[in-house]
């Protein structure tokens, strides 16, 4: 056999896999299709900024165990978020709002239900209701905006045991962005000797009895097949559910397993980072805005958000859901340049918003061969997918990955860690391998 465990995708479930076996006497392989490592998590520098924006995941949510004991090894800090926020009134004007937006109690109601339904379905029967409306219509903006979600598709109960989890009850930020802690990881795993291999795609997955074929194309376009005693896999369900161009199974993943990826939708999203020459923002209305944190309005986009505490010269706009569908084909150029005029518009201030502009970036993870989607939320009917998708098969193939976060950390890096390290500890059992301590 060429190695003992093969890990496909080198995000942060995948590096956290490989190098936990990998400190172990254990030989693992990791097979990224991108030129670089992170997956769903895109540092990027812009402009004149100092600090690199994130085009992918940017956020800490909850305690995340695993994100914050990796940063204090690395020698790094967070800073928790701030939570001053705006929103556009009736009139289009900005107003302060002590709303929390990911307070949306009325999702407790679900617990009443005697079946699961759609969020639209579940939302409906409250937004005739003068004493609701307005919190089922916060409610939806919520699901579509920060767990980039289609009502119509999300499961109700589903977003509450996640809101439930507390996980989103708090966030904070990797000081620097996620880039140091990423090179930490790659670093580590490097020196426990893991064979980091970029650019190498894997196209299909045979199993048998004590034994995983992995087979693709390698940064040259050159065919290989690699043997192992057992693959993890950490390809996003985007990728694990396309009909073309995606990853096939020899033999075919058992029904139930099947069943649960058709159960696990991909969340489309809409991510642009705006550099302006200055943060003219905090000078508008003598300060009004000075320590805003986030602004959320109606429109193309949901929200746009500052680094504060932090000082600084970017803006993040975000746009879940349908807006981010709604999106679709319009180019980078042309959601850079409609972010930039939604931001100004906000303050009534396009032109001076255009003259600061210094550049925008954004990355389109709907198209990305190798993402096809944001982050995972589960559909109508299937709360068990998460489990189901996680499971290992035979002892041979085993899976991690946001999307198999049954502890209320889907569609986070915590969780995606968490789940890689899981996976890890399934095949040192599976291979009688001794994790140290």
């Amino acid at each position: 056999m060429d190695t003992d465990i093969i890990v496909v995708g080198g995000g942060a479930a995948g590096l956290a896999a490989a190098r936990a076996l990998a400190e172990t006497s254990a030989r693992a392989i990791v097979l990224e299709a991108r030129d670089r490592t992170g997956g769903r998590v895109l540092s990027r520098s812009l402009a004149s900024l100092d600090v690199p924006v994130e085009l992918g995941a940017e956020f800490i949510h909850g305690d995340a165990p695993e994100t914050s004991a990796y940063l204090r090894e690395a020698g790094l800090a967070k800073v928790e978020t701030a939570d001053e926020s705006w929103a556009c009134d009736a009139n289009g004007a900005l107003v302060q709002t002590d709303d929390d937006f990911t307070s949306v109690d009325i999702f407790e109601r679900v617990r009443s239900l005697a079946r699961d339904e759609s969020v639209d379905t579940f939302l409906r029967r409250f937004e005739d209701d003068p004493e609701l409306r307005t919190e089922a219509h916060r409610a939806r903006a919520f699901v579509e905006g920060f767990e980039a979600a289609d009502p119509t598709l999300a499961s109700a109960r589903a977003i509450a045991d996640e809101l439930g989890s507390g996980t989103d009850s708090t966030s904070s930020r990797p000081i620097g962005s996620y880039a140091p802690l990423f090179d930490y990881l790659e670093k580590r795993c490097e020196s426990a000797g893991v064979d980091l291999r970029l650019g190498t795609v894997v196209r299909r997955i045979a199993r048998d009895r004590g034994r995983v074929t992995v087979e693709g194309s390698d940064a040259a376009g050159n065919p290989f097949a690699l043997v192992a005693r057992c693959a993890i896999v950490t390809a996003s369900v985007g990728v694990l559910r396309a009909e073309s161009g995606g990853i096939s199974f020899e033999p075919p993943l058992p029904d139930e397993k099947q069943i649960a990826l058709r159960g696990i939708e991909m969340g489309h999203a809409v991510r642009v980072a705006l550099a302006f020459r200055t943060p003219f923002w905090e000078r508008l209305r003598d300060g009004r805005y000075r320590d805003a944190a986030f602004f959320r309005c109606e429109g193309a986009f949901n929200a746009f958000w500052t680094q504060i505490p932090q000082r600084g010269r970017s803006i993040v706009a975000w746009a879940g859901g349908p807006r981010a569908t709604a999106l679709d084909r319009r180019s980078a150029d042309e959601r850079i340049a409609l972010a930039l005029d939604a931001f100004g518009d906000l303050f009534a201030e396009r032109d001076l918003a255009r003259r600061e502009f210094e550049g925008g970036e954004t990355h389109d993870w709907s198209r990305d061969p190798f993402a096809r989607g944001a982050y995972s939320y589960v559909a109508t009917g299937a709360t068990e997918a998460r489990a189901i998708l996680g499971a290992p098969i035979g002892g041979t193939l085993f899976f991690a990955g946001e999307a198999t976060a049954t502890d209320g950390q889907c569609g986070t890096v915590s969780g995606a860690f968490a789940t890689g390290l899981r996976a890890a500890d399934e095949v040192a059992s599976a291979l009688a391998i001794a994790r140290p301590a």
